[in-house]
């Protein structure tokens, strides 16, 4: 098993992309600590790697609050005794809206969760890696991260904020032992449409044209399998790194 005797904490773990990371991370022995704001979502996937022979423990994370994320932290040592992997996978959606269009709660609300949150995580179990100078952090970044016309303009700043983010901590931390790469999907089936409020019809309109030659939708398992690649051994050398998971959708800009 690629994952064999591993500790991961995954966020927005108890639907979509954070599940199957979660699950499939199991699978391949990682003991998890499922994330998410949805206690009973987090609790069922739990229940879920458990009932079928693998480790779990079920925390409510609010990863917009600062002592929730202290405690997924904690948890995973306490219960498991330390960590290897960090998936910062939690997000929302903006409404599409263009600059014109923001208002100041929302843009806090979208950078606290798509962006700060990250930044905290991975703080937070920085001196874990650094002790034992080992440690993978994986970043969910979007292809909204890598251009300009697949969402509205927070969601769109706050996902080019983490890929920035996941460059600059690959390399600090490079000769450290510790790796930190990002997934940038591309349009995939999950519900985070459910985060969308006050959607903004001219933004809708505005990203029409690039939806237009996505080639498919993905599934959750399919960036779940890229997460896997990223967290094993397999990826050694790949560190700082951003990976379009798209179906070939960005390589047409």
């Amino acid at each position: 098993m690629k994952l064999d005797g591993k500790v991961a904490v995954v966020t927005g773990a108890a639907s979509g992309m954070g599940k199957a990371i979660a699950t499939l991370y199991a699978n391949e022995g990682a003991k998890v600590v499922v994330a998410d704001l949805n206690q009973e979502g987090a609790d069922e996937v739990a229940q879920g790697i458990v009932s079928s022979g693998g480790q779990a423990k079920a925390v409510k994370a609010n990863v917009a609050e600062s002592a929730d994320i202290a405690n997924m932290i904690d948890t995973a040592v306490s219960e498991f005794g330390t960590l290897d992997i960090l998936v910062n996978n939690a997000g929302i959606m903006d409404g599409f809206e263009p600059v014109g269009e923001i208002e100041d709660d929302k843009w806090d609300l979208v950078f606290d969760v798509n962006t700060k949150a990250v930044m905290r995580a991975a703080r937070k179990a920085m001196p874990i890696f650094l002790e034992k100078e080992n440690g993978v952090i994986i970043n969910t970044a979007s292809s909204g991260g890598l251009n300009g016309a697949h969402s509205g303009a927070i969601y769109t700043a706050s996902k080019h904020a983490v890929v920035g983010l996941t460059k600059n901590t690959g390399y600090m931390y490079a000769d450290k032992g510790i790796r930190c790469n990002a997934i940038a999907p591309g349009g995939v089936e999950t519900n985070i449409s459910s985060s969308m409020t006050g959607v903004s019809q001219f933004g809708m309109e505005r990203t029409k044209i690039p939806q237009s030659v996505m080639p498919r939708t993905g599934t959750s398992e399919e960036i779940a399998n890229v997460a896997l690649f990223l967290a094993s051994d397999d990826s050694s050398f790949l560190n700082g790194a951003i990976i379009p998971a798209d179906g070939g959708w960005t390589a047409a800009f």
